[in-house]
């Protein structure tokens, strides 16, 4: 009995990855967690596309606050039936084309999510953010988002 069980299980992996899919359970491609801190990994279209680019300043802008490692892995590495964009926090999926957010995220949905984990915070704050250069990076998004 226990090879029947076995071999069906086998026969529903198999199919499940002769699709081209991949299991929610499989995870992100890359590394997770550096030391003890969860990493906060982008999937992105090579090259990266609004929601893509979107996901990017997130992260720029999050690491001028937060000691956050952050890994960009574009769609061509990121493995076989990856939904791109994609953002994972650690093993948790925050957003995924088609799914979740529609693979775009927010700085205050992570933000928030940083801020409860208890993820430490830089002593000085990046520029990013500074009175003088916010402007034109929030002039560089605007374009961004209104490529067609």
């Amino acid at each position: 009995m226990k090879t029947a069980k076995l071999l069906a299980l086998i026969i529903a992996l198999s199919a499940a990855f002769a699709g081209g899919a991949v299991p929610a359970w499989a995870g992100p491609p890359g590394t997770t967690k550096l030391g003890n801190q969860k990493v906060l990994t982008l999937l992105v279209r090579d090259p990266p596309w609004v929601r893509c680019n979107n996901n990017m300043q997130v992260a720029a802008e999050l690491t001028n606050i937060y000691v956050l490692p952050v890994q960009v892995i574009p769609q061509a590495l990121a493995g076989p039936g990856a939904k791109v964009p994609a953002v994972y926090y650690g093993d948790e999926l925050i957003a995924e084309d088609g799914g979740k957010g529609n693979g775009m995220v927010s700085f205050t949905e992570l933000a928030d999510m940083l801020e409860v984990e208890g993820v430490a915070r830089h002593k000085q704050e990046g520029r990013l953010m500074a009175k003088e250069p916010k402007p034109q990076f929030d002039a560089l998004k605007a374009a961004i988002k209104d490529v067609k």
